[in-house]
């Protein structure tokens, strides 16, 4: 169960940048997005918190920013226009080897 609790807070650790970039757009409401941000940092942090109960700390927090960044850098990718070049991408799949790697060592 842990380990779910920790994809899920990845998951939401998504949230908090996506919040912040959608809250300077013009025509979005600013406070709803900043609102969404911070429980989304909170609801991400709870889980972190539950999945450290049966994960290592260090695993845990690799794995919890790493899910983070990767699927924030494939958000501003597919919805915001930011490069997808080879060295982005390679860099990007080569944290995910670095999540299974930890996931698999146990």
């Amino acid at each position: 169960m842990s380990w779910i609790y920790l994809f899920l807070a990845g998951l939401f650790e998504m949230g908090w940048p996506l919040g912040f970039k959608l809250s300077q757009m013009p025509g979005y409401p600013k406070w709803l997005w900043l609102t969404a941000a911070i429980v989304s940092m909170c609801v991400s942090g709870a889980l972190l918190w539950l999945a450290q109960r049966g994960i290592p700390i260090g695993t845990a927090y690799v794995v919890w920013t790493g899910i983070g960044a990767v699927g924030t850098l494939l958000i501003g990718i597919f919805f915001f226009g930011d490069s997808a070049s080879v060295w982005r991408m390679a860099s990007a799949l080569l944290i995910v080897a670095g999540i299974v790697g930890l996931r698999l060592a146990r």
